[in-house]
């Protein structure tokens, strides 16, 4: 289950990760935060203690998201089609939700504290928990390349996916990123999927 946040603490991260977004790390203080809001600071402190509890509430908002909405992915239909629906899930939800892709890919968040390294592990996890056994049941079944190590996969394929989120958020979101994302997902398969003789 997702942890329960407030309505106003939502609007509080929604808000946030548009800071983040325009004016990255630095930016996102108590007090732009309040501007932002048009509330008073006391007001953001009733919901959040700090500006580190609010990142640690979104990044946190989207590990138990991200697991609830792949974990309902139905896995009926073999390695291939669940890495397709596990990544046109995310491309869907970040679309829906660009502020979050700068939560999780903002400079110099890694380096603000350990609480906030910790949830985004916590995140990385989470997505691992998912891809893994795709990978590996692919591999098993002849359907992914076994030329390298389902570790290597994985990384190469987050890595991938990495890459497509930081080239949309830099160009300020200003492209499809489902329509791009689908091409990032069939050139991953064309790259990855076990050449039949």
């Amino acid at each position: 289950m997702i942890t329960a946040l407030s309505d106003r603490q939502l609007e509080i991260t929604t808000a946030a990760g548009r800071i983040l977004t325009a004016s990255g790390v630095s930016g996102l203080t108590i007090k732009n935060l309040a501007k932002e809001m048009k509330f008073s600071e006391s007001a953001i402190y009733r919901h959040f203690t700090s500006k580190e509890e609010i990142i640690i509430a979104m990044l946190t908002f989207l590990a138990e998201s991200i697991d609830q909405r792949l974990s309902s992915i139905s896995v009926s239909s073999g390695p291939e089609e669940h890495f397709k629906a596990i990544f046109r899930e995310q491309f869907r939800f970040f679309d829906l939700h660009p502020h979050f892709v700068v939560a999780v890919f903002s400079d110099g968040l890694m380096e603000e504290t350990q609480q906030i390294n910790e949830a985004i592990l916590k995140l990385m996890n989470i997505k691992m928990k998912h891809l893994v056994p795709v990978i590996m049941e692919g591999q098993q079944k002849g359907v992914f390349t076994n030329a390298i190590t389902t570790d290597e996969l994985v990384h190469i394929v987050m890595g991938t996916f990495k890459l497509q989120m930081f080239k949309w958020r830099a160009a300020n979101f200003q492209f499809e990123l489902i329509r791009a994302g689908e091409n990032m997902i069939h050139s991953l398969l064309s790259l990855i999927k076990s050449k039949q003789i």
